[in-house]
């Protein structure tokens, strides 16, 4: 099917830091019975109109925490939770206003998309708006003069301003409607105070820093806001020294930033620019977290002790002294650990998250990395067509004749300036690409199993593995063959990606990573046979592999390993002694072609079908034996009505116009195979 067209990388929905929980990836769900969750929705969403700013404060912590159960949304959402909390965003208690966005940001990251344009929709972010701006006024005012008195307000306000920064992160990344009130309202003016804070707090830069990166993509709009003194601004964290994962995180989300508004920076120092963000790549890429995570979770496991045993010698000095308990106590139950602790009833740090500054650091770290290896997808990505220049393109092909070279055609190699290629490959990117393909070592591994709070990093270690290899594999679609290293690197290349596949016993069945691999592994597999340098994955892993991507569910893992079958068979079809082993890819492209649920698997079938058999002796033979000529006429009427069906409720445009061309390559190959039947 030719090269395949990298799409723009799509980010996770939320912060690699996730809610304000900490709660393991996965582990959402509660134990077996979790379907009867109680809710006590009604109560609270009451208790929120309580004259006592403690029960509101109390009520919004509450909703917090309950709303990080996803079972327990919807009971929230139809007691009206969203117009009961949004008038909290400007109660007249701050620390209500905190825990209320606190609820709302926890809303809209368990929600998803439907919870967020719902948000959007019950006109949340106008007290949001109106909190910012608040909060903004309130900042400058402490930043011009910091008294003593003033310290304790500025905390506040910092607390507050990066609850309401990150849920509008939240928003704005779920919801266009978001964007274009935050492009309405000249909301980045906010962002950018945040941001410039980043010397005395971090956390609320960081989170300025993903809201900004998120609304200045594909936002033409918004890019008139980036006057000279914003770009100064971004210049000075891009040119920050802090060495720590927050600081590391902070400029790679800037750096992304002024990738995506490029475009308003002077020609002049467009050059230069572009150098200084993928420098700042690079620096996040070269540091070694699998080291780092180990090394981390020993401090905190150390702290950990020596916490404990404190707590040990205290309680016991607390026994010794107090060692006759009060009658009255006894009576009703209190033990001298909860009166000492008298209050905490209501104490709303129960509502938060334990979590070790260590824990934290390594999270931002695979946030940093996750961010710019993404970011490098992104530039690895030819600009979409719009919409109406792909209707374009489909109103000039309704003849059924059209573009008759196949899809690779269409889907031209990628791509880039001479400053951004050479700013990648003087930085060493693709190397370090490489290198976070592999993943973490077994220490670190060991390390996070060993702690509970530590596991999630397990998850977001194997995200960062498969960013890699999405990574790796437009970087292949963009660089030619004497800039990835010359055919003898590309063997290795190969090499290194069967390993991850075969090392184990079993090929893995995670679908996200099955995904990367195969297209990284199709990208290589493309630009060898393109440059007629030998396939270094033999013909029976290949079946292997894709007996197993088949059986994957993830849509493009499959259309990946047919692919890839197409690409290997068109190598063989050219040589001799191959027609047993065509016979045996030609089965397995019928049966995905009956049988895939997916149209668009369905259809780079028929296409690697047609690259295959098109041509050559052992071809033709293993076309023959198959019986591929009634295949294809039997199921040529099935693709069309399929397409006429399917195809303009469920498919993109550019994916319709493949499909067609399919269409029509299919029936030109099957008159061809006529032609030589008669013969």
């Amino acid at each position: 099917m030719g090269k395949r067209k990298t799409h723009k990388f799509a980010r996770p929905q939320f912060s690699p830091l996730g809610p304000a929980n900490n709660t393991p990836e996965g582990d959402e769900e509660t134990e077996d019975g979790a379907g009867d969750i109680f809710s006590p929705a009604g109560d609270l969403l009451e208790n929120l109109q309580s004259a006592s700013s403690d029960v509101r404060e109390f009520a919004c912590a509450s909703i917090s925490k309950l709303v990080q159960q996803k079972k327990v949304i919807p009971s929230f959402l139809q007691k009206d939770a969203i117009r009961c909390l949004g008038p909290m965003l400007l109660d007249p208690s701050v620390a209500v206003r905190e825990t209320a966005a606190g609820a709302l940001r926890n809303l809209s990251a368990c929600g998803g998309y439907d919870v967020c344009d719902e948000m959007v929709k019950q006109d949340v972010l106008t007290p949001l708006a109106a909190l910012l701006r608040e909060c903004c006024t309130g900042l400058d005012s402490t930043a011009v003069s910091p008294r003593k008195k003033q310290v304790s307000d500025k905390n506040y306000l910092e607390g507050v301003s990066n609850e309401a920064i990150h849920l509008l992160w939240n928003l704005c990344e779920s919801s266009s409607r978001a964007v274009c009130v935050f492009n309405k309202e000249g909301l980045l003016d906010i962002c950018i105070l945040c941001l410039r804070r980043f010397m005395d707090n971090i956390e609320l830069a960081i989170s300025a820093a993903y809201c900004l990166q998120t609304v200045a993509e594909d936002n033409a709009e918004l890019l008139a806001a980036f006057t000279p003194q914003v770009l100064q601004v971004l210049e000075v964290v891009l040119l920050s020294s802090g060495d720590t994962p927050d600081h590391l995180l902070l400029r790679t989300l800037v750096a992304g930033t002024v990738w995506n508004v490029k475009s308003v920076v002077p020609c002049s120092s467009q050059a230069e620019t572009i150098n200084a963000v993928i420098r700042i790549l690079a620096e996040t890429l070269d540091r070694n977290a699998s080291q780092t995570i180990v090394t981390l979770s020993q401090t905190a496991r150390t702290a950990l002790e020596t916490e404990a045993g404190s707590e040990m010698e205290e309680e016991m000095i607390d026994t010794r002294q107090n060692g006759t308990p009060n009658p009255e106590d006894d009576a009703l139950g209190i033990s001298p650990q909860s009166k000492a602790g008298d209050g905490t009833s209501e104490d709303i740090s129960d509502f938060l998250p334990v979590r070790s500054e260590e824990l934290r650091l390594a999270t931002a770290l695979l946030a940093a990395q996750q961010t710019a290896l993404e970011i490098i997808v992104n530039m690895c990505c030819s600009e979409e067509p719009s919409d109406d220049e792909w209707e374009e393109i489909l109103s000039s092909d309704d003849s059924d004749e059209g573009v008759t070279e196949g899809p690779g055609s269409l889907l031209s190699p990628l791509c880039l300036s001479a400053e951004v290629l050479s700013a990648l490959v003087n930085n060493l990117i693709p190397k370090k690409v490489l290198e976070k393909t592999v993943f973490a070592a077994s220490a670190t591994v060991d390390a996070c199993t060993e702690s509970p709070p530590w596991r999630p990093l397990l998850a977001k270690m194997t995200r960062v593995q498969c960013r890699a290899l999405t990574c790796l594999n437009n970087l292949l679609s963009t660089l030619d063959v004497e800039r990835l290293g010359g055919p003898a690197a590309l063997h290795t290349l190969s090499q290194h990606l069967t390993n991850l596949v075969f090392s184990q016993s079993e090929i893995p069945q995670d679908s996200e990573f099955l995904e990367a691999v195969t297209g990284a592994q199709r990208s290589l597999m493309q630009i060898m046979s393109s440059n007629n340098i030998p396939q270094g994955l033999s013909a029976e892993q290949l079946m292997r592999l894709c007996e197993a991507g088949a059986q994957c569910e993830n849509a493009c893992a499959r259309v990946n390993v047919v692919a890839m079958v197409g690409i290997s068979g068109h190598v063989l079809a050219k040589e001799e002694n191959t027609g047993a082993t065509l016979k045996v890819m030609g089965d397995f492209l019928l049966q995905v072609m009956a049988k895939d649920s997916s149209l668009v698997v369905v259809g780079e079938a028929l296409d690697a079908l047609i690259d295959i058999f098109a041509d050559g002796l052992e071809a033709d033979r293993a076309a023959r034996q198959m019986k591929l000529l009634h295949a294809l006429k039997s199921f040529q009427p099935v693709f069309k009505s399929r397409i006429q069906k399917e195809g303009k409720g469920n498919l993109t445009i550019d994916q319709r116009l493949v499909l067609d061309n399919v269409k029509t390559n299919l029936r030109r190959f099957i008159a061809y195979r006529e032609g030589l039947t008669r013969k």
